[in-house]
């Protein structure tokens, strides 16, 4: 379904931290559902915590679109609290982990 890569780590205080790096041509909203889907331990396609309750996903893609002409991805970070969870979307990865 997807290219990306998650990568789980306990971090400092044994506090769970979800880095899931973006595919070449991953929507960043994608990312963002599948690095979610990691950190409560759901199944992407059944995931009871959908992104769009929080968050306008076309509106997200937008922020990270490519410029014209297929040239670099825009830079700037998003931040957002989903439950218990601090979510961070980059150009090329999405992070989360507890809000405390």
């Amino acid at each position: 379904m997807t290219e990306g890569r998650v990568t789980e780590s306990n971090g400092c205080s044994l506090r769970r931290r979800i880095q899931y790096e973006r595919g070449a041509n991953e929507p960043p909203s994608i990312a963002a559902a599948m690095a979610l889907a990691q950190y409560f331990g759901d199944d992407v396609t059944a995931a009871s915590t959908q992104l769009y309750d929080y968050i306008d996903p076309d509106a997200l893609d937008s922020l990270f679109a490519e410029t014209n002409g297929g040239g670099t991805r825009a830079a700037g970070t998003v931040e957002f609290t989903i439950d218990d969870a601090l979510v961070t979307i980059r150009p090329e990865r999405v992070e989360v982990c507890p809000t405390s």
